[in-house]
């Protein structure tokens, strides 16, 4: 299927690996330039390599430092002629006990995981709906839906972005032109976000690595868990000029893990 967003500009936060990788990934195979974004600067000049090695027909820009930066923020949005596509993307806080976080831990989680994405989707958006395109992509997680008890950080903040893009998402000025903002909710992939959550939660219970991580995967229908490559091709085509009658929603991808109906 033609997507039909070749030589659109897209901004990608969190692009040197992981599932924020795989999303700049899809959507350079699409011819897509892009402006990616990470905190290793090193990281990303190789990612950005790779990505031209893709589709060497596209424009790749790299803006290293961390997007909860303002400065940085104002970086990326420079480097960017017009941004038609947004992935909001960031990791995660640590896991944990409630009773061990300050008062300070929960605001770095608000501003890592919800106010940061407002911020760029406010500096944005406008900007689409004047040239009749645009589509925000925020990647939250799984426990939005089915909380995790130690990501209790990532649950609270995460959830905070998910009600703000329910009104925001459809306002008529929006969505009438054209501008579609959904939220992509990952359940377990093969990501170092993972292997870190499982390693805490053997920390924490006592049980090995091994023990922890097969329990997971138990509650895997799919009998595995996601790749970064199949998260992406999703997320391209929700960023497609297909996608425009679909906003305000949120894709459960975790391998049937979810056990409800809504």
């Amino acid at each position: 299927m033609e997507l039909g967003i070749k030589g659109r500009w897209a901004v990608v936060c969190a692009a040197s690996k992981g599932l924020g990788k795989g999303c700049a990934m899809a959507l350079a195979q699409e011819g897509v330039n892009l402006v990616i974004n990470a905190r290793n600067s090193e990281t990303l000049v190789t990612t950005a390599q790779q990505l031209k090695a893709l589709n060497p027909g596209i424009d790749v820009v790299t803006v290293a430092g961390d997007i909860g930066d303002t400065q940085v923020r104002a970086a990326i949005l420079a480097a960017c002629p017009q941004v038609d596509i947004l992935i909001n993307n960031n990791g995660g806080p640590p896991p944990g006990d409630f009773r061990d976080w300050s008062r300070t831990d929960w605001l770095k989680a608000l501003e890592a995981n919800m106010i940061t994405p407002i911020e760029l989707i406010k500096a944005t958006v406008d900007g689409m709906s004047e040239r009749g395109f645009g589509r925000v992509v925020n990647i939250t997680s799984g426990a939005v839906k089915a909380p995790i008890e130690v990501l209790g950080l990532s649950n609270g903040a995460r959830s905070g972005l998910t009600g703000f893009i329910a009104g925001l998402s459809r306002q008529p000025q929006l969505v009438s032109r054209n501008v579609t903002i959904n939220n992509l909710l990952p359940g377990p992939f093969e990501t170092e976000r993972l292997e870190s959550a499982l390693a805490s939660e053997a920390n924490i219970s006592g049980h090995s690595l091994k023990d922890v991580t097969e329990k997971r995967l138990s509650g895997v229908p799919a009998g595995r868990f996601g790749t970064a490559e199949e998260f992406g091709a999703f997320c391209a085509f929700i960023c497609s000029q297909h996608a425009g009658y679909m906003t305000g929603q949120n894709f459960l991808l975790d391998g049937g893990s979810y056990p409800g109906t809504f």
